[in-house]
């Protein structure tokens, strides 16, 4: 039995649609009508039908969308459409900046006014609007440039979010709690920790948040053609390898829900949306010039037991999602990006696959495996299959992957000089196993079940997902102190992410298999660039 929903229609300002996304609208639009002409609401899935999205799960979130916008609201558990107009509108003022972040001065200064809805608000009276500066609330939907509004109270409930006053006129943004006779001040964002005060004034506490919509729009600077979105984005290493040639990112996707921590921690525009990529429509999708993927590789390679399209968990036929998003949108170009043996699985006829579709598609390709250690100045073994492809043939011929490099970053180049005792295998039980092997600094060795593995090239070997998990992968080193395997921000090195890279504080395990997941930047960079040169 499908959903369905009450409507309330009432008279509209223009300037109220200007709040809106052109599909939002559309949905509201086709609701209207649909109700002037049969005089009942209608369902979820006729409004996915009339709007061609793919997915049930697209609906619920542009009604979500509306609800927070003001456009609706629930009345006895029953969600009412509210095309909003004359129902109430309030302007307030914004004082200032608050601090989602390390505590600023607090200062009051009204220099500029927000319009809004809110059907919970009688009068402005009691009300006032801050800027948010920084991201300790992000994992409340709090980010940096959003606008709060307050309401004005000098006492607040365990739990809520406050505009608090510490420290000789310092202004923050935090979950306020009582323990202990002091006042802890929670941020929510995973990489900040909560701080403790014996007094805390009071000036209010949250009621709404409003989006800064242009903050996430396109830069002016960016030049047109240039726009991509980041798919199977992982952690964003691709994102930072065409960042870094000039282009921008529009839209951000994977399906790993850890990866949005590690993400959104390092990208303070277009955050991660997770969500398969199967229940996303196409529509909903942004303008954008190149697609940009690295599809699965799992699949196809010897670690995923190369099952290929026939892949178990349907890993493998996501290069298919890849494929109607180009036939539909039809971009300028795209690069997707896997392990070396999708050229080679099944006898070459997954590959061949790929290349009919894709061409079929009207895109000119053009394929090479790169090592990392040959074409990223990064020492690691790392072999990857770049696939790149341009609509328009004359892109096509003037792009050429990049020549080969001389190799100069050592191991211990990208190795870190203070270590927890944690990555140790001094006094554990494998220690006794690896002591007599493991001997020589500056190298990278593998523990594989029954014996230990030296790599003879002076490089790390392929990092893979299942490292630091007990897996056979795990590339283990010697230093100063002993022998321990790599830690994360050192995988982070081998990968060529930049020295600022944000580590969230997860599992080590979540962070070895996003890293052993992600793609050397470095390479990618580089073909961002002959990707560039071409369309120039």
């Amino acid at each position: 039995m499908y959903n369905c929903f009450i409507f309330r229609f009432l008279f509209v300002y223009n300037c109220t649609m200007n709040t809106l996304t052109k599909k939002q609208k559309e949905v509201l639009d086709f609701s209207s009508n649909y109700l002037n002409r049969h005089g009942i609401f209608p369902t979820i899935d006729q409004i996915r039908k009339e709007l061609k999205l793919k997915a049930v799960s697209t609906v619920h979130e542009h009604i979500k969308t509306l609800e927070r916008k003001g456009y609706l609201y629930k009345e006895d558990g029953v969600t009412k459409f509210v095309n909003i107009s004359l129902n109430p509108f309030f302007q307030i003022p914004i004082l200032g900046i608050i601090a989602a972040g390390e505590p600023i001065e607090a200062i009051e200064n009204s220099d500029d006014t927000i319009t809004f809805v809110n059907n919970d608000i009688k009068s402005t009276d009691g009300y006032y609007a801050l800027r948010v500066k920084g991201d300790s609330m992000i994992d409340e939907g709090i980010f940096d440039s959003d606008v709060v509004i307050i309401k004005k109270q000098s006492s607040a409930q365990n739990g809520q979010t406050v505009v608090a006053i510490i420290d000789d006129n310092q202004a923050t943004l935090k979950k306020l709690y009582r323990e202990n006779n002091q006042f802890k001040l929670v941020p929510k964002n995973q990489n900040l920790i909560p701080f403790y005060r014996d007094e805390v004034e009071v000036r209010g506490v949250v009621v709404q948040v409003i989006r800064n919509i242009e903050a996430e729009k396109p830069q002016a600077s960016i030049p047109s053609g240039l726009r991509t979105i980041d798919l199977f984005a992982g952690v964003g290493g691709i994102r930072i390898g065409f960042e870094t040639a000039g282009f921008e990112t529009v839209f951000a996707n994977d399906f790993e829900a850890n990866c949005k921590y590690t993400y959104d921690l390092n990208f303070p525009s277009t955050k991660l949306v997770v969500e398969d990529i199967r229940n996303i429509a196409i529509d909903d999708l942004p303008e954008f010039d190149f697609l940009l993927g690295g599809f699965p590789c799992q699949p196809f390679s010897i670690a995923g037991h190369r099952q290929g399209f026939e892949d178990q968990k349907n890993r493998g036929n996501l290069f298919f999602d890849i494929a109607r998003i180009l036939e539909v949108r039809q971009p300028k170009g795209f690069l997707l990006e896997n392990v070396k043996n999708l050229k080679t699985h099944d006898g070459g006829n997954s590959f061949l696959v790929i290349e009919q579709t894709l061409a079929k598609l009207g895109y000119t390709l053009k394929a090479k495996v790169l090592n990392t250690m040959e074409y990223g100045d990064v020492p690691q073994n790392r072999e990857r299959i770049y696939i790149v492809g341009f609509k328009n043939p004359l892109h096509a011929e003037k792009f050429d992957f990049p020549k080969p490099i001389t190799l100069r970053k050592r191991i211990i180049d990208v190795l870190e000089t203070e270590v927890p005792e944690k990555y140790y295998y001094n006094g554990k039980p494998l220690f006794a196993k690896l002591k007599d092997s493991v001997t020589e600094e500056g190298k990278v060795y593998q523990w594989r079940r029954q014996y230990v593995r030296e790599n003879k090239s002076g490089v790390c070997p392929t990092l893979t997902a299942n490292m630091g998990t007990g897996g056979h992968n795990v590339p283990i080193i010697k230093d100063k102190k002993g022998i321990r395997k790599l830690t994360p921000r050192e995988c982070a090195n081998i990968q060529g992410f930049p020295p600022d890279y944000k580590i969230p504080n997860l599992a080590d395990s979540a962070l070895y298999k996003q890293f052993g997941n992600s793609v050397s930047v470095p390479v990618i960079a580089r073909i961002a660039n002959s990707m560039k040169q071409a369309i120039i």
